[in-house]
C-alpha cells in the first residue's frame, strides 16, 4: 500500500531531514514511526501524504508514484488519507460539527450525507453531544478527538497521525491510542509518529525507527 524507495528530503538552507529511507507498509497494518525530536518523522509523514515533495527517491501509494501526479491530481489522491496533525488546525470560527464537515463539503457531498457522516464520526469519538459548541470550549483531549473525527469522516484507507498524544495526560493519551486501534481493527492502515515509548507498549504493532533522518530499524 505505502512504498518509499531511497526517499530523501533537503530543505532550503541545507537541512537534510531524510536520507535514503526505504520502507514498505502493507494494507491494514498499524505502524509506529519513532525517533528523537527532529529525526525526520514529521517529514516522512508529509511526504507519504503528498503534503510535501521529496528531493529525491519516491513514494508510491497503491502502486502510484506521487512524483508522477500533477498538482491537480494530488487532492484526489489525498482523499485516501486522514490526517491528524501536531497542531490541531481547527477552525475557531466554526462549530465542532462544521469542523468535521469541512472535508466532505470540499469533496461535494450532499447535505444529508454530510450530516449522517459527521454525526457518525462524532459519535465514534464521543463528541456527538458537543456538535454545536465552538472548538475553543473543548479540553485538549477533546480537541484531539475532534481532529480524529475530522480525519476519519471521509472513511479513509490510510490514517496518518503526527504525535497525536504529545500534549495529553496519560488517561487521554490511552483513549486516543484505543481509538486508533479500533480504526485499525476494521481495516484502516494506521501510521503514527511518536517519540513516546509508552504509547507503543503492548500493542504488538511494527515499529520503524529513524535517527537524524536515516532508517535504523
Amino acid at each position: 500500500m505505502i512504498q518509499t524507495e531511497n526517499l530523501s528530503k533537503r530543505y532550503p538552507g541545507g537541512h537534510q531531514a531524510l536520507r535514503n529511507v526505504s520502507i514498505s507498509i502493507q494494507e491494514g497494518e498499524m505502524v509506529f514511526l519513532t525517533g528523537h525530536s527532529g529525526a525526520g518523522k514529521s517529514t516522512l509523514m508529509k511526504l507519504i501524504g503528498g503534503i510535501e515533495r521529496s528531493t529525491s527517491g519516491s513514494v508510491a501509494i497503491n502502486g502510484t508514484k506521487l512524483s508522477s501526479l500533477n498538482r491537480s491530481a494530488l487532492p484526489y489522491l489525498r482523499r485516501n488519507f486522514g490526517f491528524v496533525f501536531q497542531d490541531h488546525k481547527l477552525l475557531i470560527d466554526r462549530s465542532v460539527f462544521h469542523n468535521v464537515a469541512l472535508p466532505l463539503l470540499i469533496s461535494g457531498f450532499s447535505k444529508s450525507e454530510i450530516t449522517t457522516r459527521v454525526r457518525a464520526a462524532l459519535d465514534k469519538v464521543g463528541l456527538l453531544e458537543k456538535e454545536a459548541l465552538n472548538p475553543q470550549t473543548l479540553s485538549g483531549g477533546e480537541q484531539q478527538r475532534l481532529c480524529i473525527a475530522r480525519a476519519v469522516v471521509n472513511k479513509p484507507a490510510i490514517l496518518l497521525a503526527d504525535e497525536p498524544t504529545g500534549n495529553l495526560d496519560p488517561g487521554y493519551a490511552a483513549d486516543i491510542v484505543a481509538m486508533f486501534r479500533a480504526f485499525n481493527r476494521v481495516g484502516v492502515t494506521v501510521v503514527i509518529a511518536t517519540h513516546d515509548p509508552a504509547m507503543i507498549q503492548g500493542l504488538g504493532a511494527r515499529v520503524i525507527e529513524l535517527k537524524q533522518g536515516e532508517l535504523l530499524a
